[in-house]
């Protein structure tokens, strides 16, 4: 078995596992173990694909890109990569998806969306599509393309089977969440359905969403971008 199938092998397992205990296998393994047991079950099994995925993505040269991205896009490209950021940080705060009672749709389901939820009911799954597609623009090699490609795959269609699930445990209340907010980023500002002044992300999402910029540019954009600089991105 070559590096790159050991790879691509690791990515399916990371994202196949992912799948099957979010969605078939989830109702029974939380009517057995309970939530809390779940979820860190959840986390040690899904962690070993993604450190086979983690060994295996060192093992593979990074042979000649199909394609590496103009230096215009470079900056473009980390722009969005902190959009992304603040999304992702952001959609810790207050999250109806979370399993949590704080976060029951029930109850949060009928509030306003505001801060990262009024540009998108998923800000996490649309950090990494975001993550994915910057990667796979800026540099087309077999490694980058099989684990952004998982990743994409993951979010996107993580995203999807979400809503379905959360539309079967909790009927109405996420189907009105549903109704206020939108999949596709910034729809539902742009539909009128949620005011713009109300996409404002906070202090919490923008601070931490560009520390994390910041520290994640810096250390990572030398090591695998051709131009290192910090105001032209990461990949």
């Amino acid at each position: 078995m070559t590096a790159l199938v050991g790879l691509a092998l690791a990515t399916a397992a990371f994202v196949g596992l992912h799948f099957l205990m979010s969605h078939p296998l989830r109702p029974a393994m939380v009517a057995r173990l309970g939530e809390g047991a779940f979820a860190g079950l959840y986390s040690l099994i899904v962690a070993i694909p993604f450190v086979w995925m983690i060994v295996a993505w060192r093992s593979v040269e990074d042979s000649a890109p199909q394609w590496i991205a103009p230096l215009w896009w470079w900056p473009v490209a980390s722009a969005l990569m902190l959009f992304a950021l603040i999304l992702l940080v952001g959609s810790f705060v207050k999250n109806p998806a979370f399993p949590h009672p704080g976060a029951e749709p029930a109850v949060q389901g009928m509030r306003p969306a505001t801060g990262v939820f009024a540009i998108t009911r998923h800000p996490m799954n649309w950090a990494f599509i975001l993550w994915a597609l910057v990667h796979i623009s800026l540099w087309g090699s077999p490694r980058n393309l099989i684990v952004a490609g998982g990743i994409l795959i993951l979010a996107l269609f993580g995203s999807i089977g979400q809503d379905r699930k959360k539309s079967g445990l909790y009927g109405d209340a996420w189907r009105g969440w549903e109704g206020r907010t939108s999949f596709v980023p910034f729809g539902a500002l742009l539909s009128g359905k949620i005011p713009w002044r109300a996409a404002l992300p906070g202090w919490l999402p923008l601070i931490g969403g560009l520390l994390l910029w910041l520290v994640i540019t810096w250390y990572h954009a030398p090591m695998v971008s051709p131009v290192g600089s910090i105001g032209r991105g990461f990949g």
